[in-house]
This record gives C-alpha cells, structure tokens and sequence, in this order.
C-alpha cells in the first residue's frame, strides 16, 4: 500500500487519463475511483488464444544492459499507441505443469503462472488494459511502484474491484528504475499463483554492465494427496518453485566464463529464502526500491529474500561449473515425495532398499523415463535407527526434463536437483555458444546412450 507521505507527494500531479480498449483516447478520471470498463466477456472461461511472445535473447542489448530472462516464463509483448506502451493482461485459472509427474490448477495471467515479464523503460507511460476471467473480482497491484493512488490496485481503496468478465485500464509512468512486480491485492489470490514480474530498466546504464540477467521468481505450494489445487490456507508447503516450475524442470541459467552476471529474486508466498549460490561470491546490487549505492555493497553468497522482497544480487562468473543456486531451507530442497508413492502414503520406517525400486520403477514407468538405481547404502543399513533419510529421495529423470540449456550436464545430473533449486552453468565459449546454437534450431539435450544402470 502507499503511505500518507507518498501520497502526499502526488496531491498536485494532474489526474491521470484512462486508456479505452483499442483506442487512443482518453478520458479524464472524474472521481478517486478511475473509470471502470463495464463491458462483460461473453464467457469468463472461454478459451481463448494469448499472444505471449519469450524473452528476446538476441535482439541488440539496450543502452541500459541486456533484456530480463525469466526461465520458463515468457515476456509480454505491448503495442505503441502514440508514444503509450500498451499491454493487455487477462487474470485467468491456469493448470500448471510443475514437474513431469505433476500438474496443479493454479490462477495466472495470460496462461501462464506466475504471470508474463513485463520489461519497460524508466521514464515510460504505460497502460495496462486488464480483464478479470476468475469467478470472483480481483485487482492489480504494482508493487513498489510510485503512482497516483487511483492506479495502485487495492479493492474499495484506490478502486473498485474489477468484477468477473469486467475490465479495468491502470495507466501511469514510470519515474523509477529497479525490479518490481505486479499481484492481485487479494491474500488467498497471492497464494494460488498471481504475481508477475516488472522490469524498469534505467534510464542510465548500471555500472558495472552485466552481461546476463535473469529474473526468478519465488512461489510456495501447499497441495494435499490427491489433488490439484493448492491449499492456499495450510502452512505446510510440499512444493517449491523458481518460476512455476519445481526442479530438476527448471531450466538452467546459462553465463559466459568471464562474464558479469545478474540475478533478480523475488518472493510472495508465507516464507522467507535464504538463497545460497554455490562457486561464487555475490553482492547485493538492489532490493524492490531499485538500485543500491555502490558503498553498500559487500561479498556474501547466501542472501535472505524476504516475504514481499526484491533482492538483486551480481557476480563476475570466473569459476567454470554447473553451480548450484537453491533455497537452504533443507525441507525447500526436495519434492513431496508422498506424490512419487502410487498409494500416497509416504513409508520410512520400514522401508527396504527393493520397496523403494519397486515405487521408484512405477513412477519412471508412468512418466516415461530411465529410472537409475540410487546412490550407495550399506548392506545393514536398515539396522541403523533413523534410516531412511535421503537414501530414497534420488530420483534421476534426464529424459524427462532434457532441453537445450541442459546439454552437457553429466548422466543423472537431474538426481540431486529437487524443490527450490537450479543451476548456474558458467561455461566456457565452445560450450556456451554449443547452447546458444541448440537454443537457436531447439535441439534439445540427446538421450542417454548409456544402458539401464546401478550406481551401487
């Protein structure tokens, strides 16, 4: 919400206009509340196609640095009107795939959750024309943005809510540079999925320039045994997400030997992260008000990005690996393993290295993938009070998640990566440019050639 200072500052700036659909005109807002479209779809759950276009890797670099990359999440696109960047963004339920054997029924925007990037200019004017097809009314709030109040989205506050099948225009400009980003300001809404990122890029280019920069964003998801929806009540969280996806699917981040590299975090969920970047060390360059004074700076690898927080961290990628970026909460690195168990009930005591192949083996069958023995036990390992602990968490799944950005990783590299968690590959010209062409022509990552295999 905006404070009594802040709002104070815009008391004398002239009210804002309120773009119409497909129109140029505008129209001068005569109350506190900004006009409100009342026009109905026919249907709020028609299907219906979103031209959501990815990111533009590249597309020459602006003055200001690289475009964002959201890993798994695509940009939206906007048309000029005059010099008006306008977007149109539709609030909708969304069914999201967040790991091969698993898909949840969340709500997004424009088929996508969490919701399309969107990537301005710092001294843009922007309107976003906004349709609701939930079944309940919902606003859109831009968090950490400076802007009249008739434009921050807080329902009976600033506005009005947008009804279902109804539609809004929030139309502003944007004096801030920095990494922000948009959600209903309903608290069960925040927790089913709405929130997307925004990218002002400024004006004045950072300095140092990052060659890479990527966005993630960080999503916490309460789903019962058997179903599909998240429990948007419960505090018990079984799955962790970097931009809707929960590993070993995420797609890695892929940097230059050499380069600089950004990383933009943030949270909305009921937890705090500690995230710890394996290789290198980091500093924190900016938070959800933009760039921070350099003097501010210091080394650190573990930064705690906090509940409705923005952290940007930077780092000049020296060491070549496939480093490891996670949340180190140790119950944030793994999957719920109760949904890998086909009776859905999850078995420690008792469990035997032949059970736990058994179960393991059904899951592979179902999805379709190779499924590789775990790593070692010992032969007596069952005698020893407290096993299993993550003897049986292993669950290797190349095939299932191969992409280009994965090429070259080593055979069952996906066994390690689970919940809240992916790579950093720093890699040298051949490798990285090797990507940067199966990016180009979508050759994903081959098929092992290697046979069924134990690692014991």
């Amino acid at each position: 919400m905006m404070s009594n200072s802040r709002r104070k500052f815009f008391q004398d700036a002239a009210v804002l206009g309120v773009g119409l659909f497909g129109s140029s005109a505008t129209m001068a807002a005569s109350t506190r509340f900004a006009a409100n479209d009342a026009q109905t779809a026919s249907t709020a759950f028609a299907d219906h196609p979103h031209h959501v276009h990815s990111a533009h890797e590249h597309e020459p670099a602006p003055a200001a640095g690289p475009p964002v990359i959201t890993p798994d999440i695509s940009d939206l696109q906007h048309e000029l009107d005059g010099s008006v960047k306008v977007f149109r963004l539709t609030a909708e339920p969304v069914r999201r795939k967040i790991a091969p054997f698993k898909t949840i029924d969340t709500w997004g925007y424009n088929g996508s959750c969490p919701g399309p990037t969107i990537q301005v200019d710092q001294g843009d004017r922007v309107r976003v024309i906004f349709e609701n097809h939930l079944p309940e009314s919902t606003t859109l709030h831009w968090h950490g943005l400076e802007i009249p109040i008739e434009q921050d989205g807080v329902p009976w506050i600033s506005q009005k809510p947008v009804p279902p099948g109804g539609r809004f225009t929030y139309e502003f400009t944007l004096h801030q540079e920095g990494t922000f980003f948009y959600h209903a300001h309903s608290a069960m809404q925040e927790m089913l999925g709405q929130i997307g990122l925004l990218i002002a890029h400024p004006a004045t280019p950072y300095k140092p320039r990052a060659n890479h920069d990527y966005g993630i964003i960080l999503q916490e998801w309460a789903v019962l045994p058997s179903n599909t929806v998240p429990n948007t009540a419960g505090m018990e969280y079984n799955w962790l997400t970097f931009n809707g996806v929960s590993a070993p699917a995420i797609t890695p981040m892929i940097a230059r030997l050499g380069s600089r590299v950004r990383l933009r975090i943030v949270n909305i969920g009921m937890d705090h992260h500690p995230i710890h970047l394996h290789g290198h060390q980091f500093v924190q360059t900016g938070t959800e008000g933009g760039r921070a004074p350099e003097s501010t700076w210091y080394p650190m690898n573990t930064v705690l990005v906090g509940v409705a927080q923005a952290r940007v961290i930077e780092f000049d990628a020296k060491y070549p690996g496939d480093w490891m970026l996670h949340c180190h909460l140790p119950h944030h690195m793994m999957n719920n393993m109760m949904d890998l168990l086909r009776d859905r009930q999850i078995e420690t005591a008792d469990q035997t290295d032949p059970k736990a192949l058994s179960q393991m083996q059904t899951l592979a069958n179902t999805v379709g993938f190779e499924h590789i023995h775990h790593s070692p036990i010992a032969d007596n390992a069952n005698d020893v009070k407290g096993f299993p602990q993550d003897a049986f968490m292993e669950m290797g799944m190349d095939e299932s998640v191969a992409k280009p950005e994965a090429h070259g990783l080593p055979p069952n590299w996906s066994a390690g990566m689970m919940g809240m968690m992916t790579l950093v590959r720093v890699l040298p010209d051949d490798k990285f440019n090797e990507i940067m062409r199966r990016k180009d022509t979508n050759t994903p990552e081959e098929k092992p050639a290697h046979e069924h295999q134990h690692n014991s």
